[in-house]
Parts: structure tokens; C-alpha cells; sequence
């Protein structure tokens, strides 16, 4: 279980969520720079930060489009915690798509056996996570009386409607062809969440890689329907226990399985403090997009991604 081969080459890739040509479109060209250049640059400043710039613009604003980034907060109401709302849910959006993307090129590793790569990128994913559960400190500020002033601008829109959200349970293992065709209508985005709907989650290239280095899985999750929820097999939690038999540093598999749980930790986390935050925040009020709200989100903080990690603790 320790077989370790030789170091492939790894390369990044962007994960499509919504149709490349629009995003491209959003893309300024900007000069580049090396070590060389800025060198130059620091002997004509004297070491003082560049304060002229040609054209309407700056270096900066054209490489990052903060221009387009904080035009977006678009004021609905007179309520004055409106503006932070927003401003955290776009850190939110901002970090459903780091954590996708980390966890996509993680999933790739794993397809081509590289586990010391997928290894690399789960503490990122990790901190990521942790970062997002801490929006919520923020969010919870926000007292009954102030969410009101603007709660009924939002009409029926909701954080359930978030494709790339979507994205990260489904990247994770947890499928929903009703969550996913509620993007049916969007023909940027729903092709990439159809394709994410019926390929393999991030833990079933896991147990594809359990199975490749010789640990028994069952037949029956190494190809199944990849759109149906996830359900927990007594042989893929054999398969852990087996892995778990041998707890050293050196089994990469073993170290595998800790990082989805601290994925997974982490991620449930998050769960909870949404759950508490809104129950803080709403009451019991029915939520904007159609659901019971707290009562929904009850469920959702109940289940639990790679159910056999957690329940193989149980066995050891």
C-alpha cells in the first residue's frame, strides 16, 4: 500500500464551470514582468512605489478587474447591513471557487496515482474551508431587525441557487439531480453542471485508487450511476479498514483518508455555522428560495461527505 512511483508532471488545470468565452471576454492585456524588470525599476524609483500610469487606468486594476469586482455590489434597499451581505457573499462565491479548483486538480492527481501531489493541495483545501466557516462570524452580526430592512429585495433568490456551490458537493460526493437542474435553465453554466452530475466525485477516484493498489472494493462503487446520491457500503468501509490497519507516516493511503476527514471536518463545520447563524438571524421564518429554511438546513447539516471514513472510527 506504500508503492510509490515515480514523480509525474503535474500541471494545472482550470476547472469549466460556465462557458470560457465569457470570462475570457472580461480579460484586459497587461505587460508582463521578471526578476530582471523590476530589478530595473527599483533603481529608477529609488525604491518607491510606480504612482504614474498611462491611460485611464492602473496595472493593477487591468491584471486583478477589481473595476468589476467591487462594481458589483449593487445596493437594493436603505438597510445598512445590505453592504456587508454582499460583500461577504461574493467573498463566499470567491471561495466556493478556489476550494473547486483545489479539489479538482486534487481529483486529477488521484486518476493519475499521484498521491504525494493530491497530498500537497488538501492543507489549501482545508485552510480554505476554514476561511469560509469564518464568514459566518461576520454574517452573524447581523441582527433580526437589520436583516429585515433588506430581506425582501432578495425575493426568492438563495445561497441554494450558488452553481458554484453546487459544484463543490458534487466535486465532493454529494449528488442531487433536482439541486442540479435547478440550473437547467442557464445554457453557460448548466452543460458543466450536467457534466459534474455524471462524472465520478473526487472519493470515487479515491476508491478507484484503493482498488488499483490491490485494497478489495466493491464492485458495485467502483461503477455505479455517478448522478445517484452517494449511499454508504459495508465493503468500502472494510476497504478503509484495512488501510487503517496501517496507521505510519508512510502509508500514503492512510494519510489519504485523514485528509478527506479533515476535508470533511472542516466542510461540516461550515454546515453548522450556517445552521446557527440563520437560526440566529431567522428563527424559524421560511427561507427566500422556496425552502422551511432552518428546518432544511437541519438535513443538510445531518449528513456527512465519505460516510465510511467516519464510520470505520467505530471499528478501529
Amino acid at each position: 500500500m506504500t508503492a510509490s512511483p515515480s514523480r509525474p508532471r503535474r500541471q494545472r488545470v482550470i476547472p469549466a464551470v460556465r462557458d470560457p468565452a465569457l470570462e475570457l471576454s472580461l480579460v484586459k492585456p497587461i505587460a508582463t514582468g521578471d526578476n530582471h524588470q523590476r530589478a530595473a525599476t527599483v533603481q529608477d524609483t529609488d525604491g518607491e512605489p510606480l504612482l504614474q500610469f498611462e491611460g485611464r487606468s492602473n496595472p493593477y486594476l487591468e491584471h486583478q478587474r477589481n473595476d468589476l469586482l467591487l462594481s458589483l455590489q449593487h445596493m437594493r434597499s436603505e438597510g445598512h447591513d445590505e453592504m456587508v451581505f454582499m460583500c461577504i457573499t461574493h467573498c463566499k462565491e470567491l471561495s466556493f471557487k478556489a476550494i473547486h479548483y483545489e479539489l479538482s486538480n486534487m481529483q486529477l492527481r488521484v486518476r493519475a496515482d499521484d498521491v504525494a501531489g493530491a497530498l500537497q493541495l488538501a492543507p489549501r483545501v482545508r485552510a480554505l474551508l476554514e476561511f469560509l466557516a469564518k464568514t459566518w462570524d461576520v454574517l452573524s452580526t447581523i441582527t433580526p431587525h437589520e436583516f429585515n430592512q433588506f430581506r425582501n429585495t432578495l425575493g426568492i433568490a438563495s445561497g441554494q441557487q450558488s452553481y458554484m456551490y453546487r459544484h463543490v458537493e458534487f466535486i465532493l460526493g454529494n449528488k442531487s439531480i433536482p439541486l442540479a437542474r435547478a440550473h437547467a435553465n442557464n445554457p453557460e453554466v448548466w452543460p458543466y453542471m450536467e457534466r459534474a452530475l455524471n462524472a465520478p466525485s473526487l472519493y470515487d477516484d479515491v476508491l478507484a485508487l484503493l482498488h488499483r493498489r490491490g485494497v478489495p472494493v466493491p464492485a458495485e462503487a467502483l461503477a455505479r450511476d455517478w448522478s445517484a446520491s452517494y449511499a454508504p457500503n459495508a465493503g468500502v468501509e472494510a476497504a478503509w479498514l484495512q488501510v487503517y490497519g496501517d496507521p505510519a507516516p508512510e502509508n500514503d493511503l492512510y494519510r489519504l483518508g485523514e485528509a478527506l476527514m479533515d476535508i470533511a471536518d472542516v466542510f461540516s463545520q461550515y454546515r453548522w455555522r450556517h445552521f446557527v447563524s440563520v437560526e440566529r438571524i431567522l428563527g424559524f421564518k421560511p427561507g427566500t428560495g422556496g425552502s422551511a429554511g432552518v428546518g432544511w438546513l437541519r438535513s443538510v447539516v445531518d449528513h456527512r461527505f465519505f460516510p465510511e471514513l467516519w464510520s470505520v472510527r467505530t471499528r478501529l
